[in-house]
């Protein structure tokens, strides 16, 4: 009985730090822009404008 309990208690502890690492990402821009960069990569350099 006690292992089933400690099992709940330490699930509870590891959702709620996956919680937390969660609020930290969405609050320090983390998400911010997803699409930016996969369409960086066909952008042209400025370089290669001046030419």
């Amino acid at each position: 009985m006690w292992t089933t309990l400690l099992l709940i208690a330490v699930s509870l502890a590891l959702g709620f730090a996956a919680w937390l690492l969660f609020l930290w990402a969405v609050k320090s821009d983390q998400y911010d822009d997803v699409e930016r960069p996969k369409h960086r990569m066909l952008d042209d350099d400025p370089e290669d404008r001046k030419r």
